[in-house]
């Protein structure tokens, strides 16, 4: 009877430490690491902070992936259902609406999609801006001032610029700018303006902020890109650098809003994460780090940008939907046509 007695209990505890995986009932396991896994078309030097100081907030960790925003939207099309990505951070509207386009974005809160104005958002739900970023055409304040420049970007195929101006052909920002002129003025008009640009012999240069260095330098007069470089370079030079940036006039598509902003995809494993992100991203602190440290416009909570940028408001923007701004694909099969890239 003894034996019976004793053999009963050991018999219950192996029982219990078998559907405890070997462990004892009463010890927990490890929690499971909190993380998510971002695609970022921002570059690791722009948002890297950004997605620490995220991290500190909410000890989520956040595996980034960098690469260039139309490669990487390319890459997700790619991957489709497999793709590891639960976050897409794109530095412009048309590679977010590539892949909304091909139904890979997932629905978002209305809290979410209205901490933003209208037209900074997706029209389908499924992104939204969380920074505002300018096209400029920024030039050298010792040769030009702003009654020297044309009132729309058309106006640099004139042949007294020639040899005078630098673009980014592979910058996603400059694609999408191209992307909405195909949108307003239509296919043939934006195929005679690089047509025409490249006539003039324009200068390729990798980077926006090597553009804006270049003109500074006097190596060029004028080059496009986005506003902020300019504050970025200036924070590390002083006020010293010999360049300004001009908004083109009357709703000109050279003066384009673009967003950066983010969306959440259909398969991410980690989505309650993802949204925690997005969230950040629209708080107050997410919006003061793209003032402050980024020099871009917030689009949220009410942080107002740095005051030596152009109100938003007075910027003569053109009518523009950025939702039609997702045939990425046409755009690059036009620029390797014309040879810019």
């Amino acid at each position: 009877m003894r034996v019976f007695r004793l053999a009963v209990p050991l018999m219950v505890m192996a029982l219990i430490l078998a559907a405890c995986g070997g462990q004892p009932a009463t010890q927990s396991q490890p929690e499971r690491p909190r993380k998510l896994v971002v695609y970022s078309g921002r570059s690791e030097s722009l948002v890297g902070p950004l997605f620490e100081q995220f991290t500190q907030a909410t000890g989520i960790a956040v595996e980034a992936r960098y690469g260039d925003t139309a490669e990487l939207a390319a890459t997700i099309l790619e991957e489709g259902q497999k793709s590891p990505a639960d976050v897409f951070f794109a530095q412009d509207a048309g590679a977010l609406g590539a892949l909304s386009a091909a139904g890979l974005l997932a629905p978002l809160p209305e809290t979410t999609l209205n901490a933003v104005e209208e037209r900074f958002r997706s029209s389908r739900g499924d992104w939204v801006g969380v920074s505002g970023r300018a096209r400029v055409v920024v030039y050298n304040t010792e040769r030009l001032e702003e009654h020297d420049l044309p009132a729309s970007i058309t106006g640099f195929v004139a042949p007294e610029w020639k040899g005078r101006m630098g673009w980014a052909p592979t910058n996603g920002s400059f694609q999408a700018f191209v992307t909405a002129m195909r949108v307003q003025l239509g296919e043939d008009a934006a195929r005679r303006w690089l047509e025409g640009m490249l006539a003039n012999q324009t200068r390729t240069y990798e980077k926006n902020s090597a553009i804006v260095q270049a003109v500074a330098a006097g190596e060029i007069d004028v080059g496009f890109v986005n506003h902020y470089y300019l504050y970025q370079l200036q924070r590390e030079a002083g006020d010293t650098l010999k360049a300004a940036n001009y908004y083109p006039l009357d709703g000109d598509v050279g003066a384009l809003i673009n967003i950066a902003g983010a969306g959440l995809l259909k398969t991410a494993a980690n989505a309650a994460h993802a949204q925690t992100l997005l969230d950040y991203l629209l708080s107050s602190d997410g919006q003061r780090y793209f003032a402050e440290r980024t020099f871009e416009y917030p689009l949220a909570a009410g942080v107002p940008a740095d005051p030596r940028l152009k109100p938003l408001a007075e910027i003569e923007t053109p009518a523009l939907d950025l939702n039609q701004l997702s045939d990425l694909q046409g755009t690059l099969k036009l620029l390797q046509e014309v040879g810019a890239l």
